[in-house]
């Protein structure tokens, strides 16, 4: 599954900050949260993310042309 399928973007929900899809968790704590030291499973439990979405939430961040804001 591509990370698009993964990724919603909605006005109505956390500004329109990319979040996991059917969540209202953002794009940009899931990374953070990896970029501050914890793990991929220690991501994936505190903010009940499956280890696909977390993938999904890297591959958008790490767009080049999204400066780590990813548009599906």
């Amino acid at each position: 599954m591509a990370w698009r399928d993964l990724i919603a973007i909605d006005p109505a929900i956390q500004g329109g900050k990319p979040v996991i899809r059917g969540t209202r968790v953002p794009v940009q704590i899931l990374v953070g949260s990896l970029a501050g030291g914890m793990t991929s499973e220690e991501v994936c439990e505190q903010y009940r993310v499956s280890y696909e979405q977390l993938r999904a939430a890297r591959a958008c961040a790490e767009r080049p042309e999204t400066n780590g804001v990813c548009t599906p």
